[in-house]
């Protein structure tokens, strides 16, 4: 599964630099798939959406941090646990019951990212 920011968020920024996928996001900001990643060009994530990694995306959030679920593999394949929910001050670095993944996606999808 993908780890989501909660609204208990404080912007604190603690997790941003931690996610060695660069999946995290200031509230508001636009992000790009190509960020942090070895990707160009147009392709569909394991996930199966598809982007121009180039281009910039809608903000998943508008107040608080936020991560971009196409890019966070929990730390799979980097670290034993999610760093974001590690640094996390506040404990709002969560599971989300909306994206489910095995281990073996989620390697799968580092692998994606990172060629």
């Amino acid at each position: 599964m993908a780890i989501i920011i909660t609204d208990e968020c404080i912007n604190c920024g603690a997790c941003e630099p931690e996610c060695p996928n660069n999946a995290i996001y200031e509230g508001g900001v636009e992000w790009r798939l190509a960020d942090g990643t070895d990707l160009k060009g147009t392709l569909t994530t394991p996930m199966g959406n598809e982007y121009d990694a180039e281009t910039e995306q809608e903000p998943v959030d508008m107040d608080v941090y936020y991560i971009v679920t196409d890019k966070c593999t929990e730390c799979v394949g980097f670290h034993d646990e999610p760093q974001c929910a590690a640094v996390c001050p506040v404990d709002c670095c969560v599971d989300d019951p909306d994206f489910r993944e095995s281990e073996e996606e989620l390697l799968k999808k580092k692998e994606f990212m990172h060629l």
